[in-house]
């Protein structure tokens, strides 16, 4: 009888693997794997042991602290060591470090690293990206099985400078439920209007959307001061954010400030919610000027749902949004840009219909989860063996 595989899955915090990872996770358990998830607790252990995930709480910084960082790489390891995992697949920078460092030191046989955006990127200064970029070579070189990247532009890359054999590095993608789940077709129209009803919305109302943490390098200021700008033309404009501010991150200021911001009638601040369909599905355009991506899964999701997206010209976005053709790209920073692609959609029925459709095509293509979860759990049986 064949042994079943067992899977160490490690993150920094729980609304990492709520958010990013409970799919593969159910796909590993619906295919008989022995699943562990390992991250800190931050209140969401009891939601998603009710769904019937394993929940082991290690802390884990989400920042560089020698101290903090020894003590959770001593703990994992003596996790590792007492369960004896067949492997352990790590995800987000940190976590991903310190869970090497730890699996490596347990001696487990298949160590994988999903980088779902490399931490180094273009906007950082030559001596951090230098670091940053050694850190993450190295650690593919040396603490790595195999590498699994998100980001077509982070796989190239991983490939040209020889980060590993090109036989161990897997150009993963992304994706979400295209089918079930972020479908326009399962979203109904009384759904819809009650939506409008709650947040005093109509349906002449012309709706762009932002999903999110509510920081600066997700260019939340840029879009406010956009959105507030284009208000005084197009006055049936409305912005809905999405999202919010973890007590754990880092920077509390923005938000601070932020919320001031926001006081503005027609912005509507939902906080975080479950009904992520329903919201795209009322929305008429998504909106996401980040200063730095891995590859989105927000903007898939909106993409399933039909919408034209405006987007920043970085990583991991420029993948998913071809300029002109299922929405705008636009360079990070410039509110001067982001009004005038805003401008265009709002003004076009055409253009947002014809985006929309396209969006729709991409995704099926190359963003369907099923797919991507297939990849995953055909390397976890072929370690197996």
């Amino acid at each position: 009888m064949r042994k079943r595989i067992k899977i160490l899955q490690v993150c920094a915090i729980d609304s990492s693997v709520d958010a990013l990872l409970k799919p593969l996770i159910k796909a590993c358990m619906s295919n008989g794997i022995i699943t562990h998830n390992v991250c800190t607790n931050t209140g969401k252990f009891i939601e998603l042991e009710t769904e019937g995930l394993t929940m082991i709480h290690i802390p884990i910084d989400r920042q560089i602290n020698p101290l903090k960082n020894l003590k959770s790489i001593w703990r994992l390891y003596r996790l590792m060591k007492k369960e004896k995992y067949d492997i352990v697949h790590v995800h987000t920078p940190i976590a991903a470090l310190l869970g090497r460092v730890a699996a490596k030191m347990a001696g487990i046989k298949h160590i994988v690293y999903t980088a779902h955006g490399f931490y180094f990127h273009d906007e950082m200064q030559p001596k951090q990206y230098k670091l940053f970029y050694t850190i993450e070579k190295y650690a593919a070189r040396y603490l790595t099985d195999w590498l699994l990247l998100q980001s077509l532009e982070d796989y190239e890359l991983a490939i040209k400078d020889s980060f590993k054999n090109p036989n161990r590095i897997l150009h993963l993608s992304n994706g979400v439920d295209i089918w079930k789940k972020f479908n326009s077709s399962l979203v109904s129209i009384n759904d819809i209007e009650q939506f409008y009803a709650k947040e005093n919305i109509t349906k002449n109302d012309f709706i762009f959307s932002f999903i999110g943490r509510l920081v600066k390098e997700k260019g939340i200021f840029e879009l406010v001061a956009a959105f507030k700008r284009l208000s005084l033309k197009y006055p049936q404009a409305k912005l809905i954010l999405i999202g919010g501010l973890l007590e754990s991150e880092r920077d509390q200021y923005s938000y601070k400030k932020l919320i001031i911001d926001l006081e503005h009638e027609n912005i509507h601040y939902l906080g975080f919610r479950k009904d992520v369909p329903l919201l795209m599905g009322a929305s008429d355009v998504y909106v996401l000027p980040s200063y730095r991506e891995g590859l989105p899964r927000s903007i898939i999701e909106a993409m399933a749902m039909n919408k034209p997206i405006i987007a920043t010209n970085i990583r991991g976005c420029r993948e998913e949004v071809v300029d002109g053709e299922n929405g705008y790209l636009v360079e990070k920073e410039s509110v001067a840009e982001l009004y005038e692609a805003m401008e265009k959609l709002i003004a076009s029925s055409v253009l947002v219909r014809q985006f929309g459709m396209r969006s729709r095509e991409i995704v099926e293509e190359l963003f369907d989860e099923e797919k991507v979860l297939k990849k995953q759990i055909e390397l976890f049986e072929k370690l197996s063996i």
